[in-house]
């Protein structure tokens, strides 16, 4: 099974316009699928992952409908068939 990464609209041109990406693969981790797009989609890789290897501040990451930090932050582990939403973060005032 795939996993799909579905992308928040500003993000969607660093990945060839796509709304979603797909892996054949499962990887064992968050960590390990952001390694992947740095491999495949460098521009949107930048725009996620710090030069440090941090989540942006403004960049929300969840595994369904959990956030990453719920779930082991970088370590959090990734089944078959999950769904990993990037979505810029929302402020105003």
């Amino acid at each position: 099974m795939a996993v799909q990464i579905l992308l928040h609209s500003y993000l969607r041109p660093f990945a060839g316009g796509a709304a979603q990406l797909r892996l054949a693969e499962t990887p064992p981790t968050v960590a390990d699928l952001l390694h992947t797009l740095a491999q495949r989609h460098p521009g949107l890789y930048d725009r996620v992952v710090t030069e440090r290897g941090e989540i942006r501040p403004h960049v929300n990451l969840f595994v369904g409908s959990l956030h990453i930090r719920d779930l082991g932050g970088l370590d959090a582990p990734l089944a078959d068939g999950a769904e990993v939403h990037v979505l810029a973060a929302v402020s105003g005032g």
